[in-house]
């Protein structure tokens, strides 16, 4: 699976506006052909005939081109991969399941420096520019360029690996032209134009249709993402997808694809994520999120027969941290069934819906608990942000380990606790990269047994290769909840 931008190319629309015309012609002609008396079905017949489809985007595309801008990010030699030119850490969801937008540039430049590019929108006159975190992860230096050709100096303002959001602020003698988000969600089926800097050519316009919403292609809980048919390519990654009214439904982050080139399924960061996401990186340079301290997990037929529930709607507490639920009298096995009177679904839900709840608001948690259902009031935490380390003291404590790791003790890196060993490089095309690891991740076991010191791993990486074993079950602590981990070894 490949990371790319999604965009249909002007032949592909008018493909598909034919072969709409031809469905409908299709239609109109087998119901010319049921002989008289014969009956029908009780269903009404759909009927498409009197919609009106555009007969151009030039007039959208002349209006909000110009606030699309293509980015150019140089960062420390050797952070970037010669081959894959990854501009966002190894192990990362993006990582995991696709290859990123930004695309590898001979450094001409600058010898010795990497660079990547990407795409951006400008949503404010005076140079704030929406981006994705990986274009300008790792990045020392980010030139912004215009539709119009000018090209600006840009600076960093904040980023949110979470949700792969960025953004970035330029500085220009006069007022920029910017475009706004959309009020409401995209329904299925509408259009949608892809702008944005394809292998670095320049602005390009692409078009397609919302397939789908709300999907979840795993890895974080706090994106719910835009499927669209509008294939893009390496470089538009950060870009904008626009509605015909030229107003930005989401922004071009990941696509599926099995060979690297499009195949019509594209994901973008929806509209109102983005907007929430910005309001705090303007405000703070980072977001801050709702936590409560629970892992969950999803509630299966055969575990809801064993607990003797209806359904299998609502999250099962599989653990508790030291958080606010633990100390309000949440514990492991209770199924929470509904936060502020919302019924939840899935653990996605859930922790979605706590990650918007702003740190000391008072939720009400629904519990069933030995066929009992309780209510308990819990006041939110803020989700403990991943420890960062000094290059300098980085430099004394990493270690290197048999699964392509960058480790280093958890009790001599800060925040991260007294036990397990936190990853702090992860190299491409390792087992560790592939298996889901993240930099940031603070491993706890291998295999039941526990962690200490990098030295440990290695010695459970090699007695697992001498039982002939393929993979090991690594145990993590990642933004305060644990998970485990099926690393290969082989």
């Amino acid at each position: 699976m490949i990371l790319v931008n999604a965009g249909v190319r002007v032949v592909a629309v008018t493909c598909t506006g034919r072969l709409i015309a031809l469905g409908l012609g299709v239609a109109m002609l087998g119901a010319s052909l049921v002989p008289n008396g014969m009956g029908r079905a009780a269903a009404a017949e759909v009927d498409a005939t009197g919609v009106n489809a555009p007969v151009g985007f030039a007039e959208i595309i002349e209006r909000v081109r110009p606030a699309v801008v293509g980015i150019r990010v140089k960062t420390e030699p050797g952070s970037v991969d010669g081959e894959r030119a990854q501009a966002f850490p190894p192990g990362s969801l993006l990582d995991r399941f696709f290859r990123q937008f930004g695309v590898q540039i001979p450094p001409d430049p600058t010898p010795g420096a990497d660079v990547t590019v990407g795409s951006g929108f400008l949503i404010s006159g005076d140079g704030d520019i929406v981006t994705n975190e990986h274009v300008v992860a790792k990045g020392v230096d980010i030139e912004v360029t215009m539709d119009d050709g000018k090209n600006y100096s840009a600076r960093l303002i904040g980023s949110d690996p979470q949700t792969d959001l960025a953004l970035i602020r330029i500085s220009a003698p006069s007022d920029l032209p910017y475009v706004r988000f959309a009020a409401a969600e995209p329904r299925i089926g509408e259009w949608v134009l892809a702008i944005g800097d394809p292998f670095g050519l320049g602005g390009s316009v692409t078009a397609g249709i919302v397939s789908a919403r709300g999907r979840d292609i795993g890895g974080e809980s706090y994106n719910d993402f835009i499927q669209i048919d509008a294939p893009v390519n390496k470089g538009n990654s950060g870009g904008p997808s626009f509605n015909v009214r030229g107003e930005v439904i989401g922004v071009n982050t990941v696509i599926y694809s099995p060979s690297g080139g499009s195949v019509g399924v594209a994901f973008d960061v929806p509209a109102e994520t983005v907007r929430l996401v910005v309001r705090q990186l303007r405000d703070k340079g980072y977001v801050s999120r709702g936590w409560v301290g629970v892992s969950l997990q999803e509630i299966t037929p055969g575990i809801a027969d064993a607990m003797n529930l209806r359904s299998t709607r609502g999250a099962l507490v599989a653990q508790l941290d030291e958080g606010p639920a633990a100390k309000q009298g949440v514990e492991p096995g209770d199924v929470i069934t509904s936060l502020n009177d919302h019924e939840l679904k899935s653990p996605r839900d859930f922790a979605r819906t706590v990650a918007a709840i702003s740190p000391g608001t008072v939720i009400n948690l629904r519990v069933q608990r030995n066929g009992q259902q309780n209510s308990i009031d819990v006041t939110v935490g803020e989700l403990p942000r991943a420890p960062e380390v000094g290059k300098e003291k980085q430099a004394e404590l990493r270690e290197r380990s048999e699964l392509g790791l960058t480790i280093a003790p958890a009790r001599l890196v800060s925040g991260a606790g007294e036990t397990g060993v936190v990853i702090l490089e992860i190299r491409p095309g390792s087992g560790a990269a592939d298996g889901g690891l993240q930099v940031g991740d603070i491993i706890l076991a291998i295999g039941g047994h526990p962690v200490l010191a990098g030295a440990d791993v290695d010695r459970m990486v090699n007695e697992a290769r001498a039982q002939s074993r393929r993979t090991i079950l690594v145990r993590i602590k990642r933004s305060g909840a644990m998970n485990f981990v099926a690393v290969p070894i082989t």
